[in-house]
């Protein structure tokens, strides 16, 4: 596998690590994409994003081109994004606008609706208070605006639960989303170069997929393809591809859906740049598409700078 002509004998950084919630499994992704370079021998190195100093390291190194490998706040919500724009240095994945509204939950569901992308119902709420006067119908899924890799994610049975639920968020973020429990098939879609890759049932050993799910070794089944009729499956392609062009997303950002028990799917969240890891979902998608990780890691670089 090769680098693109336009990063030959350049330098390239991997960025990784941050200061999220999810810190630990973006150092792995970002050692995975790391190796993947350097079998391609290419000149990369790796730059542990801490905090604002960021910037001046960011100059000293003088890069060609940064590979972001962050995830959750400050890595996929356009902060970092913006200041790579700033120095004039090119990066993989989604613009700073698109990852900033990626980012957040319920921008994005406003922006499916707005183009008849389904999505469950939901409300916005700013306190434990607020949520509590919110005439809901339970169960309901209560979740922070704005972190990934499901932390803080609840399903709220009963009214202790909820406010349990909602209590957790605001530990966590400013904002909560509070939205309908709809029970049935969970699948996940990526989509590289505006085509859906493989799409993958999710069948965790908890009751969704957590955070533990996602990145403990067997706490969850990815199944290729899901066991849904083909119609539904094609459905489910159109929507995802769709829902990442509206937002203008770039790189390989992957569509979380849970389509009912009448089979009807509905568009949950986007990830703008998904794990890497050894459990991840979307190296998983590749590689059933005939994709090697390397040959992931080289295409989204091509979607970056063409």
């Amino acid at each position: 596998m090769n680098l693109p002509r336009r990063l030959k004998g350049k330098k390239i950084a991997v960025l990784y690590g941050g200061v999220s919630a999810e810190r630990k499994i973006s150092l792995l992704t970002g050692k995975a994409v790391i190796d993947s370079f350097k079998r391609m021998k290419a000149d990369v190195f790796g730059i542990d994003v801490k905090g604002p100093k960021i910037v001046e390291t960011l100059k000293k190194q003088k890069i060609d081109f940064a590979f972001i490998a962050l995830h959750g706040p400050l890595g996929e919500d356009g902060a970092i994004q913006g200041a790579l724009e700033v120095l004039g240095i090119p990066y993989s994945g989604s613009n700073v606008t698109a990852s900033a509204v990626c980012m957040h939950k319920a921008i994005t569901k406003c922006v499916w609706s707005c183009h008849g992308i389904p999505t469950p119902d939901w409300k916005s709420v700013f306190s434990v208070d607020e949520g509590l006067k919110l005439k809901v119908k339970l169960p309901v899924v209560v979740k922070p605006v704005s972190q990934g890799s499901a932390i803080g994610v609840s399903i709220a049975k009963d009214m202790p639960a909820y406010e349990g639920a909602l209590k957790k968020v605001f530990s966590l973020d400013k904002e909560a989303i509070v939205e309908e429990y709809i029970q049935g098939t969970e699948i996940t879609i990526a989509v590289l170069g505006g085509k859906a890759l493989a799409p993958i049932e999710i069948v965790p050993v908890h009751e969704f997929y957590d955070f533990h799910s996602k990145y403990k070794p067997g706490q969850s089944k990815h199944i290729i393809p899901p066991r849904l009729p083909p119609s539904v499956i094609d459905l489910c392609k159109e929507y995802a591809v769709e829902a990442v062009r509206v937002l203008g997303c770039r790189g390989a950002p992957r569509v979380d859906i849970i389509v009912g028990k009448d089979n009807i799917p509905w568009l949950l969240e986007i990830n703008t740049i998904p794990g890497m890891t050894e459990t991840s979902l979307l190296p998983d998608a590749a590689k059933a598409c005939g994709i090697s990780f390397d040959r992931l890691v080289q295409k989204i670089v091509e979607l970056s700078i063409e």
